[in-house]
């Protein structure tokens, strides 16, 4: 087994160690999500930090770690009496992305629960990490009802494991920890909401704070027991530390004052909920027994706000976590009291926020209508509707616009039955959802269906010698229930950002239109991918990815002018397809074409574009065409694509949720032709 790395070790990340500390005082805070770019010692900081907590006395042979001073009365192997303790260091558990529900919250022997009535519970990682640490890696790649189960038995205290009519209740306290680099993925904000704290940790770009890292880890990694022992005495002053707070936290005063600026900072940053109030509290009492004193000061109170505030108040999906802390220092000045806490709050940069004011990461909210009426003269700076660029600038490539305010969008849905990651897009077999069904287990049973296993086991009652009043079941005669629920499917946007798309109120309804696009797919749990095609080329702006706030961020910034290679676009997408299938071949995706439907690039545009988008309909790949074309005369030719593709045509303002109804229908209507 590799040594870990000392916490005290870790260079710089001064709101990382903190936030975790902070946890390890009162893990009453609820947890920490670590955000961050790869190679930040997320990873090293959270496995560090288990050596700090204090050893834990536990009921000999306990599986479920009870406490012998207080064992739990509903623990699966009690009643506890007389027992012997001993006493071990804190656990660390690690869940990994691809965990079962069964290995997280435990199994029942269904077959023994049936012919025996018998409660056989074999625990999972929530029984191992109850009075330790629960550590999720990538936590945002989990899947969605693991982490529904992971912060219920969080908030709760306890897991539940109900099945069929037998039940299983232990406790599951634990410091929770997850960490996550942004680019793969967001959370939900509803899951955002369940963390205690999150820290955004990026990696020092000063030289020496660099070089320092370096050193360390190569000191560590050549010799880890002198390492180990060169930190042993800060490792011991911050474990003594930590039980020192932990016994002055009772003790800890959380005035009115205090309570006061806690409520109007929630209050001013418009957070949802109370959850943002009781953290706070908790954070700030934290910090008032780590320091050692037992009153909270308006300092604490600015601390935690900046520890707990920042992933609660995104507005919009695509809002980045960040405080203004202009807003804060004045709001917690205003409303400083005479609680003892002095309203001492100087706005000092002891622990600045790595976002910085404002947050930024918010989409542009301003923009012109919706489509270009005939006539309309372009804005000085910006190309024509045939694609020439104004004076002084290049045919090739335009400036970017910004897109209009995104609306919202009715599904868009693959046809058919898939079996993809779980998600809210199209229909699909998954583990959760109502059940459809039944078949024979494939390796472990995870949902039983409770008639048909007993409708199999019935027939061979007599010839089994049943005699009693239980049912004799074998193995063979267990059934899975089979369920239908939803999943996330990839959305591909292919984008024309040709000189025929650039007039400015075009081109930004354009990106208005793929923007809400990408809100429908961050809500509906999708990955998403970006190409683009303009001038003598076609590029992937995004390979598929599940940060939809990437293609929101590439979209942004997308230039236009230049030919239209529609032929090269769609090409570009059919390799995409093909590559992220060997990936990831359960995974259904839907192609959505944003064009006027001119080509105009390359030998033969118009055939080669033809034979291109066959290529989809043959292959029998979801699409639809968003139809970008303007004015009063319509040639319709991003129609006659939507044939070739065997998909279905559809205009900017039939996006809009309220024009939409007939669309999936459609979809589906057209597919089953092309079939």
């Amino acid at each position: 087994m590799s040594t870990p790395f000392p916490f005290t070790a870790v260079v710089g990340q001064d709101d990382l160690r903190l936030a975790l500390l902070l946890n390890a005082v009162s893990p009453a805070v609820g947890g920490v999500l670590v955000r961050g770019e790869k190679g930040t010692a997320k990873s090293t900081a959270v496995r560090a930090l288990s050596s700090l907590l204090p050893a834990v006395d536990v009921v000999t042979g306990c599986r479920f770690s009870c406490d012998p001073a207080a064992p739990d009365p509903a623990c699966p192997d009690g009643p506890h009496e007389v027992e012997a303790s001993s006493t071990r260091p804190a656990r660390m558990v690690e869940l990994p992305v691809g965990a079962s529900e069964d290995r997280l919250v435990g199994a029942l022997d269904i077959e023994r629960a049936l012919s025996e009535g018998v409660k056989a519970f074999e625990p999972g990682l929530l029984a191992d990490a109850h009075r330790g640490i629960l550590y999720v890696d990538e936590v945002n790649l989990l899947h969605d009802h693991l982490v529904d189960l992971l912060l219920d038995a969080a908030a709760m205290g306890a897991s539940y494991v109900e099945r069929e009519g037998v039940s299983v209740r232990h406790a599951a306290r634990f410091l929770l920890v997850g960490t996550m680099n942004p680019e793969e993925g967001e959370l939900r904000p509803q899951l955002l909401d369940r963390f205690g704290l999150t820290v955004e940790v990026a990696a020092s770009r000063e030289p020496d704070q660099r070089v320092e890292v370096v050193r360390r880890r190569l000191a560590h990694d050549d010799d880890p027991a002198a390492f180990v022992a060169r930190w042993a005495d800060e490792e011991a002053e911050v474990r003594a530390r930590i039980v020192a707070a932990r016994a002055l936290l009772p003790s800890v005063r959380l005035g009115d004052g205090a309570l006061r600026q806690i409520a109007a900072t929630c209050a001013a940053f418009e957070v949802d909920g109370m959850r943002a109030d009781i953290v706070m509290a908790r954070t700030a009492t934290a910090l008032a027994a780590w320091a050692g004193r037992t009153d909270v000061l308006a300092e604490d109170v600015r601390q935690a706000a900046l520890l707990a505030l920042p992933h609660r108040r995104r507005r919009n999906p695509f809002d980045a976590p960040g405080l203004d802390e202009d807003k804060l220092d004045e709001t917690l000045e205003e409303f400083s009291g005479s609680d003892g806490d002095g309203g001492d709050s100087d706005g000092s940069d002891d622990d600045p926020d790595p976002d910085g004011p404002g947050g930024g990461g918010q989409p542009p909210q301003e923009g012109p209508d919706d489509g270009s009426p005939a006539g309309d003269v372009p804005a000085q700076g910006e190309p024509s509707e045939d694609g020439q660029a104004p004076a002084g600038q290049s045919a090739a490539e335009q400036s970017p616009v910004r897109a209009a305010e995104p609306f919202r969008t009715k599904v868009l849905s693959v046809p058919g039955l898939g079996e993809g990651a779980a998600g809210r897009r199209s229909r699909a077999r998954t583990e959760h959802g109502r059940t459809t069904g039944s078949r024979r287990p494939r390796g472990t049973l995870t949902k039983l269906h409770l008639a048909a296993t007993v409708q199999a086991a019935a027939p061979h009652q007599l010839a089994r010698g049943r005699s009693g009043r239980g049912l004799v079941v074998r193995r063979d005669d267990l059934r899975q229930a089979t369920r239908e629920g939803r999943e996330g499917n990839l959305v591909l946007f292919v984008v024309d950002a040709s000189g025929s798309m650039a007039a400015r109120q075009r081109m930004s309804a354009v990106k208005g239109a793929v923007l809400s696009l990408l809100l429908d797919a961050y809500q509906r749990r999708d990955k998403v991918g970006l190409v683009t095609f303009r001038g003598s080329a076609a590029e992937v702006a995004l390979p598929p990815t599940s940060s939809v706030d990437a293609a929101a961020v590439r979209l942004e910034s997308l230039p236009t002018g230049g030919r239209t290679p529609l032929s090269a676009g769609l090409l570009r997408a059919h390799e995409v397809l093909r590559v992220e299938r060997l990936r990831d071949s359960a995974r259904r995706p839907l192609v959505v074409v944003v064009t006027d439907g001119r080509a105009t690039g390359g030998p033969e545009p118009v055939a080669t574009a033809g034979r291109a988008a066959r290529l989809f309909a043959a292959e029998g790949v979801a699409s639809v065409v968003v139809d970008c074309e303007s004015g009063p005369v319509r040639l319709g030719l991003a129609g006659q694509l939507a044939g070739e593709l065997g998909g279905t045509a559809v205009t900017l303002d039939a996006l809009r949720a309220d024009s939409l109804a007939g669309l999936v229908r459609d979809v589906q209507g057209t597919s089953r032709r092309a079939a």
